[in-house]
């Protein structure tokens, strides 16, 4: 047996998707759709995390790029690029926004033997940010912790990020 516990007694069934080569994972249960990039809304003086805004089927979105939050550089969009738009819960409230994806692969479940929890040393990204990690043909995969990574943007230092997210959470369903 593992010396660490397994974190979940059932599979997670998640979308994998590249930021700069690395592969990360958000559960399917938050992901909505998936757009080809467009038109792009920049908004003046948010945080460079969150600092644009899309049209999604007539709403207004804040399009967030976690390769800056995890201290990758901002590039061009490829041809795979991708708009990932998620629900995520921010201070309880369910809040649609986009992510920047480099390339989406797939959907698959990471088996529950699978799953460890996050060490606490050894990873490049802020253990808050992820969920767990998932192994799959001998490769590591995080498990995003989507929740914790806007709410960390809503109280950023600056506050720059909020504006964008609150004016998100006011344009949810009720």
């Amino acid at each position: 047996m593992s010396a660490v516990a397994h974190v979940t007694d059932h599979a997670l069934v998640v979308l994998i998707l590249e930021l700069r080569g690395e592969s990360f994972a958000i559960e399917t249960s938050q992901v909505r759709e998936i757009l080809d990039p467009g038109s792009i809304t920049a908004v003046p003086g948010a945080d460079r995390a969150v600092d644009g805004l899309i049209n999604v089927r007539g709403r207004v979105v804040p399009l967030a790029d976690l390769r800056l939050l995890f201290g990758m550089t901002r590039e061009d969009a490829g041809e795979d690029a991708r708009i990932v738009v998620i629900e995520v819960p921010i201070d309880g409230v369910p809040t649609t926004v986009g992510i920047r994806a480099d390339k989406v692969n797939e959907v698959t479940e990471l088996a529950a033997t699978s799953l460890e929890a996050t060490p606490r040393i050894g990873l490049r990204w802020q253990q808050e940010f992820i969920t767990c990690i998932g192994k799959r043909n001998g490769d590591f995969i995080a498990v995003l912790d989507m929740g914790r990574i806007f709410e960390r943007l809503m109280r950023n230092g600056k506050g720059t990020a909020a504006p964008v997210l609150v004016a998100a959470q006011a344009d949810a369903d009720p």
